[in-house]
């Protein structure tokens, strides 16, 4: 028998942080599972046309990104399109009600991240799937941690900056660090109240995966602020759980993916306390890191979801 050809696909590599490492996983995900993947970076790249000459099975983006270009240039192949905004906001690009209606198109294909969501939806093509992560690179590099907390993202809201400000203020004995672009950076000193706080903990920002499983294995504990969905759990708890560091989230339903063995905060008191208690307790936090990366390799894994998606569209 002949050797199977490989499947093409064209991927868009988005220009938001958050999109670029979603993106980073689909693109090793297809990879793992033998495609043949060329990259069209909307940050760095700039000829589109020269890619456009060759063909491709399949266009593959984050949130509108990838289905843009397909109706733009008029491509006659199917689109797959994660998503982990939501679909009906202008978080997912702001021409977002230019294109929503291609979704309707059978020779389209979204995966949704939040569970919820994808039960208000009614699209031919549309399919739950939550966050996942290349387990190659996001992995337990075995270093001793620098830094007690992490934090990565916006403080874009007023809850945001004052949570963040309020726990830093309260844990003066721990090293804090916080991740984003320089822009959010700047934007958080001019509001807060204690600016030379936020100058303190900023890192600067992290646009690849390589850099980003490093900062999390240089942090005992990530904690999250989830912003968008409803149910879902976004990328940062599953890049955590893989470098087996102890995620402590908000609640989300869909904490039930880890079998409840993620723990959450409910306000800024029971943050304090579960840090408090997972950076004395190392058995306790041992056992939870064990047990969700255990779940998360299984479930969460790059190639195995991409599998899915591949399974899926054909």
């Amino acid at each position: 028998m002949g050797r199977k050809k490989a499947v093409k696909i064209l991927a868009i590599l988005p220009e938001s942080i958050g999109g670029r490492l979603t993106t980073s996983s689909l693109i090793d995900g297809f990879r793992q599972n033998g495609c043949e993947v060329t990259v069209y970076d909307e940050l760095f790249d700039t000829d589109l046309n020269d890619l456009l000459l060759k063909k491709y099975d399949y266009i593959a983006g984050y949130d509108f990104s990838g289905l843009k270009i397909k109706v733009q240039n008029k491509l006659d192949i199917p689109s797959v399109n994660y998503f982990s905004d939501d679909i009906r906001s202008k978080t997912s690009g702001p021409e977002w009600e230019k294109y929503i209606h291609y979704l309707e198109n059978e020779d389209n294909y979204t995966f949704y991240w939040d569970r919820q969501l994808t039960e208000y939806e009614n699209f031919k093509n549309i399919n739950y799937l939550p966050h996942f992560v290349n387990f190659d690179i996001y992995k337990d590099y075995e270093t001793k941690p620098e830094y007690d907390i992490m934090f990565a993202g916006r403080l874009d809201t007023d809850y945001r900056l004052n949570f963040f400000e309020e726990l830093v203020l309260k844990l003066p004995h721990l090293k804090i660090a916080w991740y984003a672009i320089e822009r959010h950076h700047q934007d958080a000193r001019e509001r807060a109240n204690y600016p030379e706080i936020i100058d303190l903990c900023y890192m600067g920002f992290i646009d690849n995966e390589k850099d980003m499983a490093k900062a999390i294995n240089n942090s005992k504990i990530v904690f999250n602020m989830n912003s968008q969905g409803i149910t879902s759990l976004n990328y940062r708890t599953f890049q955590t759980v893989a470098c087996k560091r102890l995620m402590i989230s908000d609640f989300r339903e869909e904490l039930a993916l880890f079998e409840g063995y993620m723990p959450y905060y409910e306000d800024m008191s029971d943050l304090l306390f579960k840090i408090e208690s997972y950076l004395t307790d190392k058995e306790a936090y041992k056992m939870i890191t064990e047990k969700c990366y255990n779940i998360a390799k299984q479930s969460h894994n790059s190639k195995d979801c991409v599998k899915y998606i591949l399974k899926t569209i054909k």
